[in-house]
């Protein structure tokens, strides 16, 4: 009973301890599956976190792509950028040398308009001197002649004398009558006290005698006659042997007269506007100022000038 009792007490102890150690394998089991069973979701969730890494390595990818053609397409855009601007620069460069050079030529053009300010100021005040000196001359030949006898009339604007060829000459003829002698040597030596006194001496640079005819007749028959009828004048107020005026005189005036035929080139025109032909057989005594001529051609280009501002 005692023996049976061990043997069933030593089978009890080993079924317990196989059931323990059953239990144990069973729980190791558990363990070791409930581990790889969370190793594997751990590794499914791993497996998945990677995949979702790569997706989205995949997008950036891609958007870094986008980037990088949105990067390369800005760079583009700065090259062309760069060039317009270094051709912008050029441009401004070139500008720039051009607004210097016409700020230069302004200058210079600036300087010159001075210069022809100053120049013109002094035309100005030579050509009112000339004005003043010739309108007092033109008073004092009016008041010379106006109570003689000779009948001369004396131009308001340009002093300029005429006397009818008729009193100097026969028609057709350059060779002077007494008459004309006559009234030449009254005359002359009046003419001559007035612009050969000290007051208008040194203002006159020439004395002109100009011979005219009317318009009948060829030109240079007229030419011709006009020349000897001005010559014949001078020859007469000028000859060696002539008494007319003292020799000072003579000398002066040699130095400043001047004869020339003018034909039928100017002739002398009534109200009606038809040529006037006993008037336009004339002589006639003009002067010119110092430095006149000079001003009358500024003065016709300054007026040229106004007239092509005009025309525009």
């Amino acid at each position: 009973m005692k023996r049976f009792r061990r043997a069933n007490e030593e089978t009890t102890y080993w079924l317990s301890y196989s059931d323990m150690m059953a239990g144990l394998l069973l729980t190791f089991v558990i363990i070791i599956a409930v581990s790889m069973l969370h190793a594997k979701m751990q590794y499914d969730e791993k497996e998945n976190q990677l995949l979702g890494k790569e997706q989205e390595l995949l997008v950036q990818a891609d958007e870094l792509d986008k980037e990088r053609d949105i990067v390369s397409l800005q760079k583009t855009t700065l090259d062309e950028q760069a060039k317009m601007l270094n051709a912008q620069e050029e441009a401004l460069a070139e500008q720039g040398q051009k607004i210097a050079i016409q700020e230069k030529t302004l200058k210079e053009q600036h300087e010159l308009l001075n210069k022809l300010e100053a120049v013109m100021s002094e035309q100005q005040q030579k050509l009112d001197d000339i004005i003043g000196v010739r309108t007092e001359l033109v008073e004092d030949l009016r008041k010379e002649f106006e109570h003689s006898d000779l009948k001369v009339a004396v131009d308001e604007k340009t002093g300029a004398i005429t006397f009818d060829s008729s009193i100097l000459f026969d028609y057709n003829k350059s060779v002077l009558k007494e008459s004309g002698k006559e009234f030449l040597s009254k005359f002359l030596p009046r003419y001559a006290d007035v612009l050969l006194s000290d007051k208008y001496k040194d203002n006159i640079s020439e004395i002109m005698i100009e011979g005219h005819t009317d318009t009948e007749g060829k030109y240079i028959f007229n030419l011709e006659l006009s020349q000897k009828r001005a010559l014949a004048v001078a020859q007469y107020c000028l000859s060696d042997n002539s008494d007319i005026l003292p020799d000072e005189q003579v000398e002066e005036l040699r130095e400043l007269i001047s004869a020339t035929g003018c034909s039928y080139s100017k002739p002398v025109y009534d109200e009606d506007g038809k040529v006037d032909m006993e008037a336009s057989r004339r002589v006639e005594f003009l002067f010119r100022l110092t430095d006149e001529e000079m001003v009358r051609e500024m003065m016709e280009i300054l007026t040229e000038g106004e007239s092509g501002e005009n025309d525009e």
